[in-house]
């Protein structure tokens, strides 16, 4: 194929991808996209520190199948009396020991009483999840802005077993929640799926979350190269959607899970 034949041709595939995207996008992120995914949990709060805490645990338990995921959410939740800042800016350590008998797959009681003493910490100490998360997106993008959140929910006594609920893009982790997480606190638009409650970050600086499902799709589509679904791949991922949106590159993981859940890419 001549030079000019060959552009032609890679721009007409790049239109064709942008519109898929896009279509896949505006799709799936609607308010009907809300009740069965884990982002349902935020949205029954409406004060801000509580959207903050029941979406860092909805995030935290989201792998597995979505309905145990909401289900086990609320169940903890509840146990909170459904007022997650309150209790844990009230709470003594006697309040904690209910908690020990809550799992969920491999998170079992001690680290929920774990969690939750280190999120009390942040609240109580550090100003919030949202002030160390904007601490290190200011010196790091979301690289350090996840590894900063990381060394705070760690600075509390644990143990080791606790560590591996946390990601660490320095260790190579996708952090697949933790950026999903970070979409619902970071991106707006006017859908209302996500919340925008961080005005601080700009989307621009987010990195898309990446599992298997998603991984898969964008490897289809001709996003991704890279093999394996770690830190690199993610930030591979989003550079590649950046160049159709710049400003709000994870809007398109929309389309990547509802393209993946939907069997849109064959």
């Amino acid at each position: 194929m001549p030079p000019d034949g060959f552009f032609l041709f890679f721009c007409a595939m790049k239109m064709i991808l942008s519109d898929f995207l896009e279509e896949a996008y505006r799709r799936h992120n609607v308010p009907d996209f809300i009740p069965n995914d884990p982002v349902s949990i935020p949205h029954l709060f409406s004060k801000k520190e509580d959207i903050e805490i029941a979406g860092f645990i909805a995030a935290l338990f989201a792998w597995g199948q979505r309905k145990t995921i909401i289900r086990k959410s609320k169940q903890l939740l509840s146990m909170m009396d459904n007022a997650p800042h309150d209790f844990l800016i009230s709470a003594g350590e006697k309040d904690f020991e209910i908690f020990l008998e809550f799992r969920h797959r491999t998170f079992n009681g001690i680290d929920c009483v774990t969690l939750l003493q280190s999120l009390q910490h942040i609240y109580k100490q550090r100003g919030g999840l949202e002030k160390v998360a904007t601490s290190g997106f200011a010196r790091g993008g979301a690289y350090q802005g996840i590894e900063t959140m990381a060394a705070a929910l760690l600075e509390f006594p644990h143990l080791k077993r606790f560590q591996k609920h946390i990601a660490h893009p320095s260790a190579g982790s996708a952090a697949k929640r933790i950026n999903m997480f970070l979409r619902w606190m970071v991106r707006r638009d006017e859908a209302g799926v996500d919340f925008g409650l961080w005005k601080d970050i700009s989307p621009a600086r987010l990195v898309c979350p990446l599992d298997l499902h998603s991984g898969k799709v964008a490897r289809k589509l001709g996003l991704l190269q890279r093999p394996q679904n770690d830190w690199k791949a993610a930030v591979e991922l989003t550079e590649a959607l950046k160049t159709f949106d710049p400003d709000d590159p994870v809007k398109y993981d929309f389309a990547l899970f509802g393209a993946g859940v939907m069997k849109e890419v064959i």
